[in-house]
């Protein structure tokens, strides 16, 4: 699985992207979210509050209980806002 960082969660995991090898008990987003807070404490301290992070999958925005499989595409970001 491809996993994409943007903004300020990239800058606080210090990665753009990364591949994982998924865990069999991780079925949809909320599960990978959890799991990928136990990567590292950079990645636990970015995912902390993980009601600010939105999901797409397979750039679809997605709620957090959208299954994911090892073949997907899932991006991570802060919400967007506009001026």
């Amino acid at each position: 699985m491809k996993i994409l960082y943007f903004a300020w969660l990239r800058t606080k995991i210090g990665v753009a992207a990364e591949t994982v090898d998924l865990p069999a008990e991780v079925r949809d987003v909320g599960g990978l979210v959890d799991w990928l807070k136990t990567r590292s404490p950079k990645h636990a301290d970015a995912l902390a509050n993980s009601t600010v992070v939105k999901v797409a999958v397979n750039q679809e925005h997605v709620p957090y209980d959208h299954p994911v499989g090892p073949g997907d595409e899932v991006a991570l970001f802060p919400p967007v806002t506009g001026g």
